[in-house]
């Protein structure tokens, strides 16, 4: 009898061998491709075991392809590029990586926000320039007393909450879904959506992208900011309106904006470059390589944690972070 498959559909840390060896201790086939696309990953995914992905869309149609899948394992913690519940209905588990770059993504928040507020872009092109002058980056405002909003309120969006006092900034959050006793516990003023658009100086997105949360930000929200309010989004690049955003940073709605990822999600096409978003030739938005996770110990976790769940289902064991609820082999049920 063959030894059960698994695909692993993209990565980009250069090789597998992480995965190897923990999947492949298991009696386990590893398959390694890099699909930018469904009919790219459909001819392996086929009669796979097993999926990870890291950015490749695993949709309905894959899903319908695959005869035999019993998991498909998620590189990271959210599952907007996987047909979750087309998944469901075909009873193959998914699973995620939770908690597992907190640190990374607050920490890269609180970067972007003091790159941009403290002007330092500015300076740094003006003193290359052989411009010494304090006025190079004007105008930067003082931080304390200056409001932190943000969108959601789970655990990175709570590790931002702790770091912000710390320079003196006042935290409020919209998040329709966490207790009043969590926003207490954190010392996070709850509000709604227009408070939080109006009354932010520093805006950030930590939400996971739904179809409530697309465009989240939009011309509308752009247009109600504060002219000096800057824009953080850390979350899915779907989640601002980027043509609206361009509008806004050259026309001055809103101050600047510090970008982990942009509306195309460069990661996710086999070609890409930045003259197909306009925002890049703008010297008031920061944007990062979806990077905000990195860090050598949390790649790896990622890595270990996502080969570990495909080993348990594919070996009758319960996973550790199941997304969906599936009947599991030994007639118990996945909790997410």
């Amino acid at each position: 009898m063959d030894r059960p498959k698994v695909v692993i559909a993209d990565y980009d840390f250069g090789d597998v061998d992480v995965e190897r060896g923990i999947l492949e201790a298991e009696g386990l086939r590893v398959v390694a491709i890099q699909a930018k696309s469904e009919d790219e990953l459909i001819p392996e995914a086929r009669d796979c075991d097993a999926v990870i992905n890291q950015y490749a869309h695993v949709g309905e149609k894959t899903v319908a392809a695959m005869s035999r899948c019993r998991v498909i394992a998620r590189y990271g913690i959210g599952v907007d590029n996987v047909a979750v519940d087309a998944a469901t209905q075909r009873g193959i588990l998914v699973t995620n990586v939770r908690d597992y770059c907190t640190e990374e993504v607050a920490d890269h928040v609180m970067a972007l926000l003091l790159t941009l507020a403290r002007r330092l872009l500015d300076y740094n092109r003006a003193s290359h320039a052989g411009v010494w002058n304090w006025k190079a980056g004007r105008p930067a405002y003082r931080l304390r007393g200056r409001v932190l909003g943000m969108l959601a309120l789970g655990r990175i969006a709570r590790a931002i909450a702790v770091r912000a006092p710390g320079f003196g900034l006042q935290v409020i959050a919209s998040d329709p879904y966490v207790d009043d006793a969590v926003f207490a516990q954190y010392g996070v003023t709850r509000v709604d959506k227009d408070r939080l658009i109006e009354q932010s100086d520093y805006l950030v997105l930590q939400a996971p992208l739904t179809p409530e949360t697309h465009h989240f930000i939009g011309e509308a929200e752009l247009k109600r900011m504060k002219r000096s309010a800057i824009l953080i989004n850390t979350a899915r690049g779907p989640e601002v309106d980027n043509a609206a955003l361009y509008r806004a940073l050259r026309e001055g709605w809103i101050a600047a904006a510090g970008l982990d990822d942009v509306e195309e999600e460069p990661a996710k096409r086999r070609h890409w470059s930045p003259q197909d978003n306009p925002l890049f030739t703008l010297d008031n938005v920061i944007v990062t390589p979806h990077s905000a996770y990195y860090s050598e110990e949390s790649i790896r976790m990622a890595r270990e944690v996502a080969a570990s769940e495909v080993a348990r289902v594919l070996t009758g064991q319960r996973p550790t972070n199941p997304v969906n609820r599936v009947r599991l082999a030994d007639g118990s049920w996945s909790l997410p």
